[in-house]
């Protein structure tokens, strides 16, 4: 069996990480194919050199684009590529542009397709994400959902065979990248902070941070919760969120604009941060695991279960309901269930893939 690993985001690297790791440990033959859907594989580098993660087999660099083009441009590169080097599954993460496309590339081609972080649901159309995921979903051979709460979701679309729970390869990588984090990275001290007596906040959601009045809602939240806790606001902006700040003359004050982390430093500052302001689901789930408190700069969220055990609270873009939110959050006790799963997702997936039956065995 051969495994091709296709990648395009940062989040997928992290996520991913834990599979890569698998297939080294039982010695099944991979390689690693990233698009540069996040700009370019160059910017990425530290992240595999972080997770010291095998240097990538090919590389697409298909860079920012709208969604048509990038989409194509994907779908063409990794049919390309699984032509010329055919393995017997292709595993996608999550739901990007790359996820989707790599997965109609691969099942045109006959190739089994295996969904990490299957059966996620915002219910939200007016999301890319949520049609890349159902869309990937619905070809798939192989889905792995993260939590029960994925599975009906999935069953509730008349998707049941080739479903296995598996738990989250989040919390895979988390256990195994928390203590070098604390070793490795000295961001804290060099921005002069204290564990638990600062807010890191995110935000690059398309349909937040490309409208001028929601982007304004969040950077105006951001400043109140600081003005009102008396902590500091650490920013680590995405370079699509810079552009548009700078596009729409938002000049946030009393929060730190920094340019994005690598993982081993965001991950020493989202575990030691008091709260998390964020549009972004990986990093709810990374919260609520880290034991965290989370506000979600959104109407809704694709990790319920975040909400459900207490971690996370919705609070859309206006500022005043940022502000409740956060005083919520910073007055409820941390003591919630981690609902991803025990860390051994990554081993979970690799034992289905190799007993090797599929959603459309039989077909």
């Amino acid at each position: 069996m051969k495994i091709a690993i296709v990648l395009g985001t940062r989040p997928e690297i992290i996520k991913l990480s834990p599979l890569v790791r698998e297939c080294e440990r039982r010695k099944v033959p991979y390689y690693i194919l990233h698009t540069g859907q996040h700009y370019s594989y160059e910017m990425d580098k530290v992240f595999f050199e972080e997770l010291s993660l095998p240097p990538v087999k090919y590389n697409l660099d298909v860079g920012s684009a709208s969604h048509a083009m990038q989409t194509s441009k994907i779908l063409a590169g990794v049919e390309n590529v699984l032509t010329a080097d055919r393995p017997d599954m292709v595993l996608v993460q999550g739901d990007t542009n790359t996820v989707m496309a790599a997965s109609l590339a691969a099942s045109k081609l006959g190739i089994r397709v295996g969904h990490v972080e299957s059966g996620l649901r915002s219910h939200d159309r007016s999301m890319p994400e949520e049609v890349n995921r159902v869309v990937a979903d619905h070809i798939s051979d192989m889905l792995f959902a993260p939590t029960e709460e994925a599975r009906k979701n999935l069953a509730k679309e008349g998707i049941e065979k080739g479903v296995t729970v598996t738990g989250n390869t989040v919390v895979d990588a988390v256990n195994e990248n928390r203590k070098l984090s604390d070793e490795r990275s000295r961001l804290m001290e060099n921005l002069g902070l204290k564990a638990k007596e600062y807010v890191l906040a995110t935000a690059h959601r398309q349909e937040n941070v490309d409208s001028s009045s929601r982007l304004k809602g969040m950077v105006e939240g951001m400043e109140a919760v600081g003005r009102e806790t008396g902590m500091p606001i650490i920013f680590p902006a995405h370079p699509r969120t810079q552009n548009r700040l700078k596009e729409f003359g938002l000049n946030p004050r009393n929060v730190s604009v920094v340019q994005p982390f690598g993982y081993m430093d965001f991950l020493r500052m989202e575990s030691h941060a008091r709260l998390v302001l964020t549009d972004s689901g990986g990093v709810q789930e990374e919260a609520c695991i880290l034991g965290v408190p989370c506000v979600t700069m959104r109407e809704n969220t694709e990790r319920p279960e975040t909400v459900a055990v207490g971690a996370n609270m919705l609070a859309g873009t206006d500022p005043e309901r940022i502000q409740v939110a956060v005083w919520a959050m910073l007055n409820r006790k941390t003591s919630w269930s981690n609902p991803f799963g025990d860390g051994h997702s990554a081993s979970r997936i690799m034992d289905t893939v190799e007993r090797g039956r599929g959603r459309f065995d039989g077909e």
